[in-house]
């Protein structure tokens, strides 16, 4: 791509957010019946294309079964609430009457407690029990610290996810996790992110991930712009970690899946991340909207209750749906984030795909985005 000249001596590329995409139809539609909304990740396979965020505000015990029910994946935070308190679900709920500020401060009171390495491989237990295929999300700099309790937990897929994550990361005292080692030892494929470049995704499908996220700073609650100035643009960000993808299966022959994280909220959203190139979404906020969340109209990243460099907040959400209605419909509100994926099946059948991997092939146009950025925003406030 050009690069644009910034200043004297320093240039820049101009990326893409999706509010700057438009898909557009060609010379064949079909009937929302035909489409096939199914996803699969190493041996499991999914419904519908996507996973919830593993954030204790989105998924719970009792949402990662109706999750599942409803043909997601359901992501546990296996760092929070859920493996440290048995009564996380009261806790949650007396949570929701305390504001912003004060609820941030009780939060980190209640993430203070020590992990409860019997209680997360009881609930994680109890979840295979229920016929249910589970992922559960640590952070980077816990990983090695959590290996063995990870391999008690018995889990399907294992997510490390940080704000950005690489598969070279020095350190002072050689204590680094070893990403590549790492997923190779371990049985239980691995997603890891996010990342937001080419490079970054290319070095992480060479760990052997099943799967890369991809995004950087585009979650509601994220501040990780704000404090520290990093940050991505999803559709840009999707396309260089496609081509990455292209570059790693002509070299090795594997497939790994590109997984856009943050920021989506619409079905349509939904759609042109898939067309940029993205196998399947994280879902955070849109679930946290839920009538039966376990924020109870609360929403909060994992980094919102770091002790010493938080980045991210905790904001209230308006309760629109129940988590079917918000997924399936049906929907009385006009601006997509209710059946959310009844509106991803009508863009394919009116583009003409039956497959969410057909979908990657549609025609893309770049437009202002203004109006549909401004409507963007006042839906996020």
């Amino acid at each position: 791509m050009a690069e644009i000249d910034i200043g004297m001596g320093k240039t820049g590329r101009r990326a893409y957010g999706l509010d700057e995409l438009l898909l557009l139809p060609g010379r064949r539609t079909r009937d929302d019946a035909l489409v096939d909304l199914s996803w699969q990740i190493d041996a499991f396979s999914m419904d519908l294309p996507f996973m919830s965020a593993g954030m204790d505000s989105v998924t719970s015990p009792a949402t990662a079964v109706t999750i599942s029910e409803l043909g997601g994946l359901p992501t546990l935070n296996l760092e929070g609430l859920w493996a440290r308190h048995e009564n996380a679900e009261d806790l949650l709920a007396q949570l929701a009457e305390l504001p912003g500020d004060k609820g941030v401060a009780r939060l980190r009171e209640l993430y203070e407690a020590p992990l409860d390495p019997d209680l997360l491989v009881s609930v994680i237990h109890d979840l295979k029990e229920k016929g249910v295929t589970i992922a559960g999300a640590v952070s980077p700099k816990h990983t090695v610290a959590m290996s063995d309790i990870l391999s008690k937990v018995e889990l399907d897929l294992l997510v490390i996810r940080g704000s950005v994550i690489s598969a070279e990361h020095v350190t002072a005292n050689n204590d680094a996790l070893n990403l590549k080692s790492f997923v190779r030892e371990l049985e239980t494929p691995v997603i890891v992110g996010g990342c937001a470049s080419y490079q970054a995704g290319l070095h992480l499908m060479r760990t052997g991930a099943a799967g890369v996220l991809v995004g950087v700073d585009s979650g509601s609650t994220a501040t990780t712009g704000q404090v520290t100035g990093l940050g991505s643009k999803t559709a840009t960000a999707l396309a260089d970690v496609r081509a990455a993808r292209m570059r790693h299966l002509d070299e090795t022959g594997v497939y790994v899946h590109v997984i856009a994280d943050g920021g989506l909220r619409t079905g349509g959203q939904i759609a042109k991340a898939v067309a940029c190139g993205a196998d399947a979404v994280v879902l955070g906020r849109p679930l946290a909207a839920a009538t039966d969340a376990p924020g109870h109209g609360w929403h909060w990243d994992n980094a919102a209750v770091h002790p010493e460099l938080p980045q991210g907040r905790r904001i209230p959400v308006d309760q629109k749906a129940s988590l079917q209605e918000l997924l399936l419909g049906p929907s009385e509100l006009a601006d997509g984030t209710v059946n959310i994926f009844g509106a991803l099946r009508h863009s394919m059948a009116t583009l003409g795909y039956e497959t969410v991997k057909e979908l990657q092939k549609a025609e893309i146009l770049v437009t202002s985005g203004s109006t549909e950025s401004v409507a963007a925003n006042r839906n996020d406030t």
